[in-house]
């Protein structure tokens, strides 16, 4: 191999391996900030674990604190876990004992269209439904789905909807939806999402 082709591939590989690890760096960098919990689990573990920015507990009191960022909620159990949109609502409750207890989000950074707001809460029960959780309370309310009784609902500003997911007698999920007036677009139909995550606090 001459010189010159020796020179060649070298620049070619120090080139290949310049894309490669620019690559990773950029998607460390753009990769959306989340915070990764177990409900139990102590706080500063959940802090140490997660992207986004989140002061520590408070010792000895029962409040909340919220991420300093928008960012998506990644509940990390091994069988019940799930991941939720970015949002800019989004807190997370401890114990006197500094330990996680609750989480109450709305998984979006805006008041969403309605289809756009189906996507997001239809994609969440589809891994509530993986996992295992079971809807609860169905015969007054049901999960969602896209069928036009449900986006008439939804589009009643007096009604709205909510569903019920248990995790076996570990955790429940209420998730709700309604009409909600943004300033921002006041012709448009716009819906927010809320989703509280705690251990059971109704029965099946």
């Amino acid at each position: 191999m001459s010189g010159l082709s020796k020179m060649s591939w070298r620049r070619a590989a120090l080139v290949l391996f310049a894309t490669v690890l620019l690559t990773g760096i950029a998607r460390f960098f753009i990769s959306e900030p989340e915070i990764a919990l177990m409900l139990g689990e102590p706080w500063e573990d959940m802090r140490q674990r997660s992207s986004a920015s989140i002061d520590p507990a408070i010792p000895g009191h029962y409040w909340f604190r919220l991420p300093k960022s928008d960012a998506r909620l990644r509940f990390i159990d091994p069988e019940y876990g799930f991941v939720t949109p970015q949002a800019r609502f989004f807190t997370v409750s401890f114990e006197s004992n500094g330990r996680v207890s609750s989480v109450r989000i709305s998984p979006q950074v805006e008041p969403l269209l309605l289809d756009d707001t189906l996507e997001v809460v239809l994609d969440l029960q589809e891994q509530l439904s993986r996992g295992g959780w079971l809807p609860i309370r169905i015969k007054d309310n049901p999960p969602f789905a896209d069928t036009p009784q449900w986006r008439a609902q939804l589009r009643d500003v007096n009604k709205g909807g909510t569903s019920y997911w248990h995790a076996g007698t570990k955790y429940q999920v209420r998730m709700a939806a309604h009409r909600f007036r943004d300033d921002r677009h006041p012709n448009e139909e716009r819906y927010l999402i809320k989703l509280q995550l705690a251990t059971p606090w109704t029965q099946p």
